[in-house]
């Protein structure tokens, strides 16, 4: 019958579908390729020049495996960047404490610790060449350390063995057609776009959807900034696409926020005017999707109408001032759309977008400085154990702690990525030892050696493409060639492979009682670093200072989004403290306008005043003197031109969203101990 429940699949059926989900797709399969012959060349052309660390191009073949395109050329360039900082810090360091072991020792600690600092602030590759300049100090410097005439040879040997590894991998993923990063963004994009736009729909239909749901259309957009910034390198046009991908992802940011401002604003009417009516029915059009979608004539139409609608309100001057709010709302809403329909477009044709925007990366001081202090401390304890047991090959195992403790620092979790590292090192010094001394067993030839690393490259890669697995994958592709050592000859020396094994195991050891032991920052402990940072941002928007509206949506998205990530408490906890988060967000950001439009006009004599007398509301904090300043300023703008008029309705619709996170959340915000409070 039709109405009959599907049968159930049969254990056979079962067992081919995890088959499948095991077995690796063709993209898989070419993604291992690809680093296996990048690999392969890199290391024959570094055998070919005579490099003395032939085996960094190798390793660096493995540390800049990346699925697509932009991302390696992104990563590369950081990464010859961070080494030639890491150089020349190398040989400075060197020729000044190349003398006293214990000064180059702690000049390198703070080197390294103030790196790890600085990664903190940046972004994606930007981040991991800050933190490579400087356990690159330790690779060139450490390792040198008996030896430190040899300083400069080696950083330049490093260099040309970078160089070669960037060069051989971006010659093999255009000629293996290695999928771009624009590509595989704008399917996402486009996905995101439609969310966003059935999350409008949503609010303008059925009221706000609150914190939550809107946390969970940030936690869709914001992965996407990672790479929107890989873009760039990939194409003659490719600054034009990212601009794009930012521009509509900052778009998105505030459709989310604008629309249910204007569901608030609509429902705080008792009787919708026909100018509300109006302006709902063009957002909820704007919000279509599929074939109805808008095109761009149409969206700047709705702009334009909706502006004659605020300008309409502004010069009759006694329209209810959430009608005023809900009309401005409500364009802000449309030309947010205009720009995510631009910069999707542009995406996919590289023309040049509408605007250029950043996407800033919140950060909170404590968390960077107790990242900076757990690098350097572990590296430290670990140096002084190492060097009063008087162990062989300390200056490899010091290079390796500080490398990963490094790594770990600049990923979102650090916990996770030390276990990853854990479950990794012994794969790769096992791989290593079957290829050494299994499948070689003393044998010299450089195919045989390649031949042999394939499985393994292969094996390494498919971990790496699966979130869960991609350290263990990752780890298992850089250490490796890092355990083997190509050299030519090849060098079978067993007691120096255990050692060395032995070493990068316990730095993986080292790495993963560090960030559980060494100034911990639990999950809570971030919720409260980041609503401290977001009530010091409160504190600067209501005395006026802060950057422009976009940056601080985009800013206060990036807090919320890694906010929701910190899951602590219960969960009526958790959604108290997210309704708060979202209520500083907001009123941070109608304080800052607010004070922007003020500025502009502030220029006009007839309207001097009333600018005082909100900003005065500003500083106070007080719900009625926001409403009341709101109100004055609209009746005050009435008689002026219309750029003017249009700048106040901006305005007065920031004093009004103000005024009603303030009422709603006045005993909140006075335990924040904010002196407008």
């Amino acid at each position: 019958m039709s109405g009959s429940a599907p049968a159930p699949a049969s254990r056979f059926d079962r067992a081919l579908d995890r088959i499948d989900a095991l077995v690796p797709k063709p993209a898989a399969w070419a993604f291992g390729l690809r680093i296996w012959l990048a690999m392969s060349i890199a290391l024959f052309v570094a055998f070919w020049l005579q490099l003395d660390s032939a085996s960094s191009a190798a390793t660096g073949v493995a540390i800049l495996a990346q699925p697509k395109r932009g991302q390696a050329i992104s990563k590369g360039a950081y990464r010859i960047l961070g080494t030639i900082v890491g150089g020349i810090v190398s040989i400075v360091l060197m020729g000044l404490f190349g003398q006293d072991r214990v000064l180059l020792l702690v000049s390198f600690t703070v080197w390294l610790g103030l790196c790890v600092f600085v990664a903190q602030y940046l972004q994606d590759t930007r981040a991991y060449g800050a933190m490579l300049s400087g356990y690159t100090v330790g690779i060139i410097a450490l390792a040198h350390i008996d030896t430190p005439q040899n300083t400069f040879d080696a950083a330049v040997g490093r260099l040309a063995a970078i160089a070669v590894a960037i060069v051989v991998i971006t010659f093999i993923n255009d000629a293996l057609a290695s999928p771009s990063t624009w590509r595989t963004l704008r399917p996402t994009l486009a996905e995101a776009v439609s969310a966003t736009r059935a999350f409008a729909r949503d609010a303008l239909t059925r009221g706000d959807p609150g914190p939550e749901r809107t946390a969970a259309l940030i936690r869709r957009i914001a992965p996407m900034r990672a790479e929107a910034s890989a873009i760039a390198g990939e194409l003659d046009d490719g600054p034009y696409r990212a601009a794009s991908a930012r521009s509509a992802i900052a778009a998105l940011y505030v459709m989310a926020a604008t629309c249910r401002v204007v569901a608030n604003a609509a429902a705080h009417l008792s009787r919708p005017s026909p100018a509300i009516e109006e302006a709902l029915a063009i957002c909820r059009r704007v919000a279509s999707d599929g074939p109805a979608e808008p095109d761009a004539g149409e969206l700047t139409a709705a702009a334009a109408r909706l502006r004659d609608l605020v300008d309409a309100a502004i010069r009759d001057g006694g329209r209810p001032i959430d009608e005023v709010a809900a009309l401005q709302r409500a364009l802000d809403f449309v030309e947010a759309a205009t720009f995510a329909e631009d910069g999707l477009r542009a995406l996919s044709d590289g023309h040049v977008p509408l605007r250029d925007v950043r996407l800033p990366t919140h950060r909170d001081f404590p968390v960077a400085l107790r990242a900076a202090l757990r690098v350097a401390i572990a590296f430290g304890i670990t140096a002084g154990i190492m060097i009063a047991a008087g162990l062989p090959q300390t200056s490899f195992a010091l290079v390796q702690v500080a490398a990963t403790c490094a790594l770990s620092s600049v990923t979102p979790d650090p916990k996770k990525f030390a276990l990853g590292v854990l479950m990794g090192m012994p794969l790769a010094a096992l791989c290593a030892g079957v290829i050494l001394f299994g499948f070689l067993n003393g044998n010299q030839g450089y195919p045989l050696l390649m031949i042999a690393l394939a499985p393994v490259v292969f094996l390494a890669c498919f971990l790496s493409l699966h979130p869960k697995t991609f350290t263990v994958g990752f780890i298992a592709l850089v250490f490796t060639p890092v355990l083997i050592a190509p050299g030519n000859p090849q060098d079978y020396d067993p007691q120096t492979f255990l050692m060395n094994a032995y070493l990068v195991v316990a730095s993986a050891m080292i790495l993963f009682l560090a960030v559980r032991l060494v100034l911990p920052v639990s999950a809570s402990r971030h919720r409260t670093f980041a609503l401290d940072s977001a009530r010091r941002a409160l504190a600067e928007a209501m005395r006026g200072e802060g950057g422009d509206a976009t940056t601080r949506t985009s800013l206060n998205a990036d807090r919320l989004f890694q906010f929701a990530g910190y899951g602590s408490g219960s969960g009526a906890v958790r959604r108290m403290e997210m309704v708060h988060a979202f209520a500083l967000a907001q009123l941070e950001s109608a304080a800052a306008r607010a004070h922007a439009q003020f500025r502009s006009l502030g220029r006009s004599e007839a309207l001097h005043a009333v600018v005082g007398r909100g900003r005065a509301a500003l500083a106070t904090g007080h719900a009625w003197g926001l409403e009341d300043a709101a109100r004055d300023l609209v009746r005050a703008a009435s008689r002026e031109p219309r750029p003017t008029r249009m700048i106040a309705a901006r305005a007065a619709t920031d004093l009004v969203t103000a005024a009603r996170v303030v009422a709603r959340h006045r005993r909140f915000l006075r335990r924040l101990d904010i002196a407008a409070f």
